[in-house]
């Protein structure tokens, strides 16, 4: 389970370098993330993709493969090898972070033999109504894994495992076109976006095999045992059947012995739809803010034309506090990425000071907002786009000790002007000193706020204000904040 005022890290970006490097950056950086303030890393897909050591992660090969045989083209993975994994996970655990292991079990890409077998084509955008006549086709839907030759799994996959797949051997010009396997029919209890939103990419597994079931079952043993990690990250779960996860999530715990933090991604921008999906699961799983993330999104590009009242409103964090992960920006949503829709530079310490400070929610860090990240990629429009993503760490850091020391008791808030906004939080027993935020996204802002201390010293932890500020005698103040930003004032 998350610490109290836990905060997670995803510690990894799309663009992270392929060099083998990043699990000894775990390693190495694991104190001082702990000392800072962060109580827990989300590391990426640790597994052989289809690209081997250029795989992010999320074009799974062989989830047994940490790193450790020679499989697609390398031996290592895109973030190190099995050994230097398992050493990273131990260090980060022993300095007093939880890890979560990233799974992908929607697809497997890469197989190693094509089969033969009946399909019936349906259009990308519509699964409910097929193309044309169920035919032959030919799919790489057999994964062997020679290297691995049945070490840690015996369990080899084909055609009878999957459901659907995006490819046909025999006609590989046909694009857009997903393949609906031997009579078989779409998963239930997903998302309904074009119709029935089961299949996304690769070769799409199953879940209603029992086959697939016990596989998928005993690879998350198998990681409990080999890793020790804390908890998972589940990729893309409005693909996959929903009432799966209860059974696989017992499963696990039972394993482990313990509790363990699971945190679904399921994009979408509707709130209520995240909502139902939480209570379906029987709020076993998280879910990430999705709505909140827009939220920033739409107040960056707006600037001072945006209502600040609004954040927070409608969002997951705000009816499911505790069974959401809020996030500011992620590894799809970065620039040059599916998902693009990234927060601009001057909103992050805003939306950072939002996810850290306030009472809701468990929040998660972005690698390349705490450490920076430059690179280049080709965008939507088919030209070569160099990216540059500034650190915010000064500031993060700053948030990360006010959260630690000062970010509890009850939270009153000021949302009251659009381009002002503000709270306080109060203390409680064993955390008595009090701390008032506030933010503006036009001119120089103040807010006054109560924080219950009278004639009591204020610091801006922010450092934009080198001035302190005093309460009145009925525990009263005048906060201020610069222009587009935001100060956070603690008790001296």
């Amino acid at each position: 389970m998350a610490a109290t005022n836990g905060v997670m890290m995803q510690y990894f970006h799309w663009y992270n370098a392929a060099d083998g490097t990043l699990w000894d950056e775990v390693h190495a950086n694991a104190a001082d993330l702990a000392q800072a303030g962060i109580t827990a890393l989300w590391l990426p897909p640790a597994y052989k993709g289809i690209n081997g050591a250029n795989e992010v992660g999320y074009a799974v090969y062989d989830m047994y493969d940490l790193g450790e045989f020679a499989q697609q083209g390398s031996t290592r993975t895109k973030y190190g090898t099995k050994a230097q994994y398992l050493a990273a996970i131990q260090i980060a655990q022993a300095a007093g972070l939880q890890i979560y292991a990233d799974a992908v079990l929607n697809h497997r890409m890469g197989g190693d033999v094509a089969e033969i077998c009946r399909a019936t084509p349906y259009a990308q955008n519509d699964r409910l109504n097929p193309v044309a006549a169920t035919r032959e086709i030919s799919a790489y839907t057999q994964f062997n894994f020679p290297a691995r030759e049945g070490q840690y799994s015996s369990f080899q996959w084909n055609h009878t495992h999957f459901d659907a797949v995006d490819y046909d051997a025999l006609n590989p010009q046909e694009h857009d076109t997903i393949y609906l396997l031997g009579g078989k029919k779409f998963d239930d209890e997903v998302a309904l976006d074009r119709g029935n939103y089961a299949y996304l990419m690769g070769c799409d597994l199953d879940f209603q095999n029992p086959e697939v079931q016990a596989e998928v079952i005993n690879w998350g043993k198998w990681t409990l045992d080999t890793t020790g990690v804390d908890g998972f990250r589940l990729d893309a779960v409005k693909h996959i059947a929903a009432w799966f996860f209860p059974t696989w999530i017992d499963a696990m715990e039972q394993h482990a012995g313990k509790d363990l933090f699971v945190v679904g991604e399921y994009w979408t921008p509707d709130s209520q739809e995240l909502i139902h999906y939480i209570d379906r699961i029987g709020g076993r799983i998280a879910a990430f803010d999705v709505p909140l993330h827009y939220q920033f999104h739409t107040a960056s590009r707006e600037g001072a034309a945006y209502n600040l009242c609004q954040l927070g409103s409608n969002t997951v964090d705000q009816a499911r506090p505790e069974h959401v992960v809020t996030f500011v920006d992620n590894h799809d949503s970065q620039p040059l990425q599916a998902l693009e829709s990234p927060v601009e530079a001057w909103f992050k310490p805003l939306a950072y000071a939002f996810i850290l400070l306030r009472q809701q929610g468990y929040p998660c860090i972005f690698y390349p907002d705490y450490y920076g990240a430059r690179y280049e990629d080709i965008g939507a429009d088919g030209h070569t786009h160099e990216v540059n993503l500034v650190s915010h760490r000064f500031l993060i850091d700053r948030f990360l000790h006010a959260r630690q020391q000062f970010a509890y008791g009850e939270q009153v808030d000021y949302f009251n002007y659009p381009n002002c906004i503000g709270w306080t939080r109060l203390g409680d027993v064993q955390h008595p000193k009090a701390m008032a935020v506030v933010m503006s996204n036009g001119l120089a802002g103040h807010k006054r706020m109560f924080v219950g201390r009278a004639s009591c010293r204020f610091n801006d932890i922010t450092q934009h204000y080198p001035e302190p500020i005093y309460t009145n005698n009925d525990g009263w103040a005048d906060f201020v904040c610069p222009a587009g930003s935001v100060s956070v004032w603690v008790q001296a």
